[in-house]
Parts: C-alpha cells; structure tokens; sequence
C-alpha cells in the first residue's frame, strides 16, 4: 500500500463517499428507494392510510405503493393492521430514529446556530436549559463588542426574569409555570422587574403568541435579551435560545426583526435535535 497523500485521500474516500459524492443527478438516485422514502415520509405524515388512499395521496399505482410497503414490512418500519385494513409507522421506525436521538446533543448541534447568531445579530448568542426553577446556560457565543453580556456555562439566572425562562414558562402547562413561581416567587432585581404574577402571565402569552419573549431591563438595566424556545420531538420546550445586549444596540424598534431571526435560529435548534417549529 502506498503512503502517499493521494493514496491516504483515496482511502477516505472509500471509506466515505464515492470521488463524485457532490453530483446530485438522477444517474446518482436509487428511484426505487428515494420511492420508498416518499411512502415513508407520507405515512409518517399522516399517521395511517389504507393503501387505496396512500396511492391516490402520492400519484403512484397501488401496485407499486404496495410492493414498497410490502418490503419496509418485512424490516418492521411499517405495520399492516388487518381489521382496519391500514398501514401505520411500525417498531423498526422507531428503533432507527431512536438511534438518531441517542448521537443528537444539543450543545453541539446548537454550537453552529449560536456562531450564525452572533454574526449576524452582532450580539451574544445564549443557549439555556430549565433547571430546579431556574434558567441554567449551557453555551454561550460572545459579540466582538465591548459592551456585551456575560452568562458563562454554569451559571443559573431567575426564570421570571431572564428571556430564555420567560420563554420557556410561556410554552408550559399553566399548572407547571404556576408550581415555578410559587415556589421560587419573583424577586425584583430593577424597577421593571415583573414582579406581580397577573403581568407576568400577561407577557407570557405574549410570547407565546409572536413566538419569543423579552427580557427588558428586568435582570439588569441597560441590557436586553430577545429568546426564543426550541422544542422536542414530542413538540416539549426543553431548552431556549437567546441573543442580549445594551438597550442601545437593541432599541424597541428593531425587537420584533431581531425577534424573527431569533425564532428562526432556534427552529433551527428544534430541527437539529429531531423536533418540530413550534405550531
């Protein structure tokens, strides 16, 4: 065997992708499979079909659609159910998304989204998680600017007043939310602190309404923070995404654009770890 680079490059390549892997032509498609995908997809999609309504559905032959499903059957990725004469998403589906999930972390999936974040917000880019209570940051990509925010990894912030938690509260079930707050109330930390619980249940569902929340001075005066929740693949809240800074860098009337880039970097986070955008 040859020690040389070409030779050294070959073998990833063997190992990896063929020399012409970026090549997206037909002549580089299984039809059959990329077939089988449609089904698959489409039966995910709407939860369980006959196949007489899967083939209309998709525009293929019922012959064809039921030589797919016959085969994804016998490797368990779907289920036949005789009485209702339906085909569903079987075991064998599960066991590989499963497998997906076990490699998926967030951190890491998150590390990129934040970097696109700061670059393009010009502020600190946050990711943050719920714990006992409080908003616990995990990841943190820092502005180049001088005046910026600070929550390194480890550090634990109040939900009520902090973006990622109100963001998180906002997409709870009430009875949670409410556990929240009475067990760990709502101290004022300014003059605009939310610290009776009607105001701060009002500013949830607004949140929960335009998609993410505001921190306004209510933490620290001169510093606002704009987050956004990133769900699951059971649509749960489990984590929250942020960009802060000086009020002067983020005056009311660029919220609502920063918002919108805040929203879409953290649907990002939610499709990366297997959930969905939130409804």
């Amino acid at each position: 065997m040859s020690d040389s680079p070409d030779a050294e490059g070959a073998e990833r390549r063997a190992r990896g992708r063929p020399r012409a892997w970026g090549d997206t032509s037909a002549q580089n498609t299984i039809k059959s499979l990329d077939r089988a995908m449609e089904v698959l997809e489409r039966l995910s999609e709407v939860g369980g079909a006959t196949l007489s309504d899967l083939a209309a559905d998709l525009g293929q032959s019922p012959a064809t659609v039921y030589r797919v499903l016959f085969t994804l059957e016998a490797r368990g990725i779907v289920d036949f159910e005789a009485d209702a004469q339906t085909w569903h998403i079987g075991p064998g589906a599960f066991l590989i998304g499963s497998r997906f999930l076990r490699r998926t972390s967030l951190v890491e999936r998150a590390r990129p989204v934040l970097r696109a974040l700061m670059r393009e917000t010009g502020e600190t880019a946050n990711l943050g998680v719920a714990r006992e209570g409080h908003v616990l940051f995990v990841s943190q990509v820092e502005t180049h600017e001088s005046i910026r925010a600070f929550f390194p990894p480890g550090t634990m912030s109040p939900m009520h007043a902090s973006g990622i938690g109100k963001a998180l509260l906002a997409h709870m079930p009430k009875d949670e939310t409410a556990r929240i707050l009475a067990q760990n109330g709502q101290p004022r930390f300014t003059n605009r602190t939310l610290v009776e619980p009607a105001a701060l249940i009002a500013d949830l569902s607004q949140a929960a309404k335009r998609g993410y929340a505001v921190d306004d001075e209510e933490k620290t005066i001169g510093m606002r923070c704009i987050a956004s929740p990133i769900f699951d693949v059971h649509g749960e809240a489990v984590a929250g995404l942020s960009i802060s800074g000086p009020t002067q860098r983020i005056p009311d009337d660029n919220i609502p654009a920063l918002g919108a880039q805040v929203i879409a970097a953290a649907e990002e986070v939610s499709k990366g770890i297997g959930g969905a955008a939130r409804a």
